[in-house]
């Protein structure tokens, strides 16, 4: 499972790319949505990390092993994720509203929401505006009952934002 979520890490994954796909984004940026939390699969922390008020930093492992095969334009949203959902939570309180319990907790030890400096920082990145897409469409992504194509229908597109060498 997903962290407390009521679907599978798995099914996250394919429906943020699917939101992503269906909102016309990108093909990096579907990407991107599709491996956001990599990282959590990549950590050797228990699956119950937050409950002890440990932050797997899951944003980092990732992008750290995305940029390695990928575009930046994909690992880089991937990055930002989590900074998208502090800076959100800075700039609309009514953001907090939508988010999951997990996730709420998650916040917490992720800093909770940008102070001035770090907003400003943030939107210095040319990817933040694909980082906050990706972050509404993660928010989303948590439906039981959504269908979602299965991850062979994005290999076109994971091929075509590889790194050629």
């Amino acid at each position: 499972m997903y962290g407390g979520e009521a679907v599978t890490q798995l099914e996250h994954a394919l429906q943020t790319a699917t939101l992503a796909q269906n909102a016309g984004a990108y093909p990096s940026l579907v990407i991107a949505a599709l491996l956001h939390d990599l990282g959590h699969i990549l950590h050797d922390l228990p699956d119950d990390a937050p409950g002890h008020n440990i932050d797997d930093l899951h944003e980092n492992l990732a992008a750290r092993f995305l940029e390695q095969h990928f575009i930046d334009a994909v690992s880089e949203p991937v990055r930002l994720h989590v900074a998208a959902k502090r800076y959100l939570c800075a700039k609309d309180p009514a953001y907090m509203d939508i988010l999951s319990e997990p996730s709420i907790q998650s916040l917490a030890l992720q800093g909770g929401p940008m102070d001035l400096a770090e907003i400003n920082a943030f939107e210095l990145s040319p990817f933040y505006k694909d980082a906050i897409r990706l972050r509404r469409w993660d928010d989303q992504a948590k439906d039981p009952d959504m269908i979602s194509p299965p991850i062979e229908a994005f290999v076109e597109m994971i091929e075509a934002c590889l790194i050629s060498g």
